[in-house]
C-alpha cells in the first residue's frame, strides 16, 4: 500500500526535473512504495525524451513514471491529470505531494512533512520551508489576499505597511510550525480527505492563484493548513515560469496572471468586492509610481504594470 504519491509537473525544464528526481531518491527509498508521477505538460521540446531517458538510465522506473500530455493545460490542469487517476485507483494514496520541478529536496524533507501530517490528523494541507540554495528561507506561508493587503501591496509606504502588518499576504518568515492561510504549491502535501471533500484544483486557473484558491476552499470546508519548517526544500524561484524571479529584471506580467487574479477574486468574493479590490490597488500603485519618480527610486516593477492592470480589470477589451 502506498501512503504517499508525488506529482511533479514539467514545462520545458527537463534538467530541473531530473535534478529534483535525483534529490528524491533517499526519500522514496525510505518511504517505499512512493510512486512519483512526472507530468510532461505539453512542452513541445525534448522534455519527454530527456526525462524518460533519465528515468530508464538511472533505474528510477520502479518508482518514477512519465505521463505525457499533448498540450499545456496549466499548473492546476497538469497536476490534476496525475492526481485524478491516483485517487481513482484501487489503492489510492493517503497523501499527495505536489512538487515544483524547480525544487531540490533536502534530506528527510518529504519524510518530515509526511510525519507531521500523520501526527496531526486534523491538518488537511502542509507546506515545506522553501529556501535559497544557501539556506536562506523564503516566504512561503501566506495570508489570503484582501482589500487591505492589495492596497498595501500597491502603495508601498512604510507607515501603511506597519498599520496593515496583520494583513500582509507574505508576512515575515516564522521558522516555527504554525497554521497559515495558504502555502506555496512548490511543495504542498494534501491529505486525500481534502480532495474527497472539495475536489481537485480548479483548472480554470492557467497559472497563479490556483493553490490560494485550493487552500481557501479547503479552509471553508474545515481543513487547516500548516507551515512545516522541518521540511526543507530548495526552491529556485521563477526558474519554472520566468515570471516571479526577484533576482532578475522584472518581466512584463503575462495575460494569464491578470486572468487568474481576476478569476480568484470574482469567484470567491463577487464582482462588486473585486471592483473595490482593483480600485484600491490601482490608486495605491499609481501613488507609488508618482512617489518613486519624485524620490528618484529604482524601478522594480514589471514593464507597463499599471496600464496592463487597468486594461485587464477596468476596460472592456
Amino acid at each position: 500500500m502506498s501512503k504517499l504519491s508525488i506529482v511533479i509537473l514539467n514545462y520545458r525544464t527537463p534538467g530541473l526535473v531530473i535534478d529534483c528526481l535525483r534529490s528524491l531518491i533517499p526519500e522514496v527509498t525510505a518511504l517505499a512504495p512512493c510512486p512519483t508521477v512526472v507530468v510532461e505538460g505539453g512542452s513541445g521540446d525534448d522534455s519527454a525524451q530527456r526525462i524518460g531517458e533519465a528515468i530508464a538510465k538511472e533505474g528510477w522506473g520502479n518508482w518514477a513514471q512519465l505521463l505525457v500530455l499533448e498540450k499545456n493545460i496549466g499548473f492546476a490542469g497538469g497536476n490534476n491529470a496525475a492526481i485524478r487517476p491516483l485517487l481513482a485507483s484501487a489503492d489510492p494514496p493517503e497523501y499527495i505531494l505536489l512538487l515544483n520541478p524547480d525544487t531540490v529536496v533536502r534530506p528527510n524533507a518529504v519524510q518530515a512533512l509526511l510525519r507531521f501530517m500523520e501526527e496531526n490528523p486534523t491538518v488537511g494541507i502542509g507546506g515545506s520551508r522553501l529556501e535559497d540554495p544557501d539556506g536562506t528561507p523564503q516566504r512561503s506561508a501566506f495570508r489570503f489576499p484582501g482589500i487591505r493587503s492589495e492596497f498595501e501591496e500597491g502603495v508601498r509606504l512604510g507607515i501603511i505597511s506597519k498599520l496593515l502588518k496583520n494583513a500582509l499576504v507574505a508576512p515575515p518568515v516564522d521558522l516555527r510550525p504554525h497554521p497559515t492561510d495558504w502555502v506555496a504549491g512548490a511543495s504542498m502535501m494534501v491529505r486525500k480527505a481534502v480532495f474527497d471533500r472539495i475536489g481537485l484544483m480548479d483548472d480554470t486557473y492557467f497559472l497563479y492563484y490556483e493553490e490560494t484558491d485550493f487552500c481557501l476552499r479547503a479552509a471553508r470546508a474545515g481543513f487547516s493548513c500548516w507551515y512545516v519548517p522541518e521540511s526543507r526544500v530548495v526552491h529556485l524561484v521563477g526558474q519554472a515560469t520566468g515570471v516571479t524571479n526577484a533576482k532578475t529584471v522584472a518581466k512584463r506580467r503575462p495575460k494569464y496572471w491578470f486572468e487568474s487574479r481576476s478569476y480568484y477574486f470574482k469567484k470567491n468574493y463577487g464582482r462588486i468586492w473585486k471592483f473595490f479590490v482593483d480600485l484600491v490597488w490601482t490608486l495605491g500603485f499609481a501613488s507609488w509610481r508618482v512617489r518613486r519618480v519624485l524620490q528618484r527610486k529604482p524601478d522594480p516593477d514589471p514593464p507597463h504594470m499599471l496600464s496592463d492592470f487597468i486594461r485587464h480589470n477596468f476596460l472592456p477589451f
